[in-house]
């Protein structure tokens, strides 16, 4: 949980170019008290969550005590969307008056069981349930972007249920997720619907940094932000309002970096940042910075394509790299939510 403190404004300049910054992080007690001090002070504009974050949450915090108890007796699932549930409805009544005044800010989401895999049946069947059970409409449905997640984002996309496309690494994934929306919003009902695509950064570099540091080190903690900036040039590229990146993952790896390095990086317009805690202090908290926090322009796609041929000549292979990337994210949701599950359940 976050340490009680005061927070600075967000600078005008960022609320005009449609730049969030969003928490990424949810715990009940948490919801109850610095999260409600992080929107009247204008730092956040939004949430997610993630299964490690329930996982962690709910079984290190004494506030799922009682209805834990409450509980006990029914299967692990049905456990944990109880507690998963009533925590996302109290985010999305908090958030609500945000999202009505403006529809781009007071999201929350919420991830379907990663346990479905690529079952794109079930897994629509869950987003679709899980959003009707809610009933809360600034819910995001988070959804992994795989060859079934497509299908499911689609599908939920075009049932008008807000998307988080989230466990992008490649710029493939990016494009594929925009054409979606974009192709979604050409052929349905669902022309302001909301989706944002949720690229993630740091984990490159803690993959791949120790290797620059001997071979290229003027390109330690910068792939993570080149290739997200490639992916959010695609992403721009279809002028889409209501589809924006969510740059996610930014909290810093490196303990020599600010705590606020990625949320700065990439301080783009039309973009969110979903962002720990901690990021979030250091960005708001430092008054000698935020007088700095201004919109950046990103390099630009020949920039950006001369950076990655560096590394693609350090021998290191991109393609191979989003896929380990991905397996892992895949592979550590699956495990903290069966962690969960097995704990509740015993």
């Amino acid at each position: 949980m976050a340490n009680q403190t005061d927070h600075q404004t967000i600078d005008e300049s960022q609320k005009q170019a449609g730049f969030s910054l969003w928490c990424d992080f949810v715990e009940r007690d948490f919801l109850e008290n610095n999260f409600k001090t992080l929107l009247q002070k204008e730092a956040i504009k939004g949430a997610t969550s993630n299964p490690s974050i329930f996982a962690n949450a709910i079984l290190t915090s004494p506030a799922y005590k009682s209805q834990l108890t409450s509980l006990k007796g029914k299967k692990a699932k049905d456990i944990y969307e109880a507690l998963a549930i009533a925590d996302i409805k109290k985010a999305a009544s908090i958030l609500k008056p945000l999202w009505e005044a403006n529809k781009d800010n007071g999201y929350i989401s919420i991830e379907i069981d990663p346990l479905l895999g690529e079952n794109a049946p079930k897994s629509i069947d869950e987003g679709k349930r899980l959003f009707q059970t809610i009933d809360a409409e600034n819910v995001m449905i988070k959804v992994p972007a795989t060859e079934a997640g497509y299908e499911v984002m689609d599908a939920l996309f075009r049932s008008n249920i807000s998307i988080n496309a989230t466990l992008i690494f490649s710029p493939q994934q990016a494009k594929i997720c925009s054409d979606i929306f974009k192709n979604a919003k050409t052929s349905s009902d669902c022309e302001q619907n909301r989706a944002v695509i949720s690229v993630f950064v740091s984990r490159f570099d803690r993959a791949i940094d120790s290797l620059l540091q001997e071979k290229c080190p003027d390109l330690q903690t910068k792939i993570g932000i080149y290739n997200a900036m490639q992916c959010y040039h695609l992403i721009e590229e279809k002028h889409d309002p209501f589809t924006r990146t969510l740059f996610a993952s930014t909290g810093v790896k490196t303990p020599e970096l600010p705590k606020d390095y990625y949320i700065d990086a990439l301080l783009l317009a039309h973009c969110i940042n979903t962002a720990p805690l901690d990021a979030i202090q250091a960005y708001i908290e430092n008054p000698a910075k935020t007088s700095s926090h201004k919109l950046k322009t990103p390099l630009s796609p020949k920039d950006l394509a001369s950076q990655m041929q560096k590394i693609k000549n350090l021998g290191i292979d991109m393609p191979t790299l989003y896929k380990t990337l991905m397996q892992e994210g895949l592979g550590a949701f699956i495990k903290s939510f069966e962690d969960l599950l097995r704990t509740i359940s015993s």
